[in-house]
């Protein structure tokens, strides 16, 4: 008898654009344009983000904004329908809870795991708070634990633990280097082909 299927899925860059870039993108903030896809340590990464909003006195409000205006990628909403059709979808995200919710409702509220911003009383992002280390891994080898078969995808650095823990994992749209650093994970390029390699492995039908 096949073990129940469940698929985690990256967020940003597998499902809605990369929400830093559209901030860096409305405010001209080109250090805000890196990502987990060139910087492997999270820590530093968010550590850089909040001495630049901080240098530019930009507060949450400013970046719901630009979130508020965003959207699914194209195809997303498909490819999301037709898997959560046939499994249980998980969204795994480095990013937060207060950023996600208007991507959320656009996706339909699928399950996110992700972490917390602290805001002080002006609106100003003082902290992060990451829910716990390596999250993605950790949650995949739950889930196996629990004895269901796991696909997942992502697109950076940080989705990599996730990928090597799942029972098969894809690259969705990577930047040119990872693949090349992390050979072991197929490169997808559309939500067709991300598709078709989670309906062969997973015997999704």
């Amino acid at each position: 008898m096949q073990k129940p299927v469940i698929v985690c899925l990256d967020l940003e860059g597998v499902l809605v654009p990369e929400i830093w870039i559209n901030v860096a993108l409305k405010t001209g903030i080109e250090e805000l344009k890196i990502t987990t896809r060139e910087m492997p340590n999270y820590d530093n990464l968010m550590k850089q983000r909040l001495a630049i909003l901080d240098r530019h006195h930009l507060q949450l409000g400013d970046i719901q904004e630009v979130i508020g205006k965003m959207g699914p990628m194209e195809g997303a909403m498909d490819f999301l329908s037709w898997l959560r059709e046939r499994c249980q979808v998980i969204i795994l995200s480095d990013t937060f809870y207060q950023f996600a919710f208007p991507l959320m409702k656009q996706l339909g509220f699928p399950t996110l795991f992700c972490n917390q911003l602290e805001i002080d009383g002006a609106g100003r992002i003082a902290n992060y708070r990451m829910r716990m280390q390596n999250q993605k891994k950790h949650s995949v080898a739950a889930f196996k634990s629990l004895n269901f078969f796991t696909m997942a995808a992502g697109d950076a650095y940080n989705d990599t633990a996730m990928l090597g823990e799942a029972d098969a994992g894809f690259f969705f749209r990577p930047p040119d280097h990872l693949p090349k650093e992390f050979p072991q994970f197929p490169v997808t390029q559309t939500y067709g082909e991300l598709q078709e390699r989670f309906a062969k492995v997973g015997n999704l039908r």
